[in-house]
């Protein structure tokens, strides 16, 4: 089984729109971007492919994510980010244009910021000084293989380059199988955060956070 990692391309925006949506989803049936967008899963998955492609270069923008071929096939993707140049905020300009491209109202988007609301009080903090990976995920057919082994230390390898001395992961608490994963990728020193907002608006307590040195 040959797992391979490279730069993300335009034509991986599919692939992408997926694993965002899926990480957001975690373990659960909805996740952040569901309720966000507030729209069926074909409307998201829209919205998030013509955000990763949309110019200039932002935190959500296919440029900053990798993708895990194995034997060739698109399998997995995830992003790593500086969260002090090019954090949440780098996307607004972007994701204002996709609503507008698409003709979403003020009433469809709404809901989404209210909602935005109850799920950051349990975001987990971006440690000073920490390259953040994010938005993991693989395609089902293609787990177990290795491709997030090799996607995380691809990552932490640009984030070494670029300076960073440390790396973050959060997953939802719960999901078992990520933090399997993180800790296998030598991630530890839990951090958690839990709110009944979040709880009540994605069905789990809240979130944790990773740390690890690279």
């Amino acid at each position: 089984m040959a797992v391979s990692v490279r730069p993300a391309r335009p034509s991986d925006a599919k692939l992408i729109a997926w694993c965002m949506l899926m990480a957001g989803r975690s373990h659960l049936k909805l996740g952040i971007w569901d309720f966000i967008i507030c729209q069926p899963d074909e409307i998201c998955l829209e919205f998030l492919e013509k955000l990763t492609l949309k110019g200039p270069r932002h935190m959500c923008s296919y440029t900053e994510f990798l993708v895990a071929e194995v034997n060739g096939h698109p399998a997995a993707a995830l992003q790593g980010f500086d969260p002090l140049n090019n954090g949440y905020l780098t996307s607004t300009e972007q994701m204002n244009a996709v609503v507008n491209e698409m003709g979403l109202t003020e009433k469809d988007m709404a809901p989404g910021r209210e909602n935005l609301v109850a799920f950051m009080t349990c975001h987990p903090d971006f440690a000073e000084g920490a390259w953040v990976v994010e938005h993991v995920a693989t395609r089902s057919e293609y787990r177990r293989m290795g491709a997030i082994e090799k996607l995380i230390e691809a990552e932490l390898d640009i984030g070494r380059e670029k300076g960073f001395k440390l790396a973050q992961v959060g997953y939802y608490i719960g999901n078992n199988p990520a933090e399997r994963a993180y800790y296998n990728a030598g991630f530890d020193n839990p951090v958690e955060k839990r709110h009944p907002d979040f709880e009540r608006l994605i069905g789990c307590p809240g979130m944790a956070r990773l740390m690890r040195k690279i």
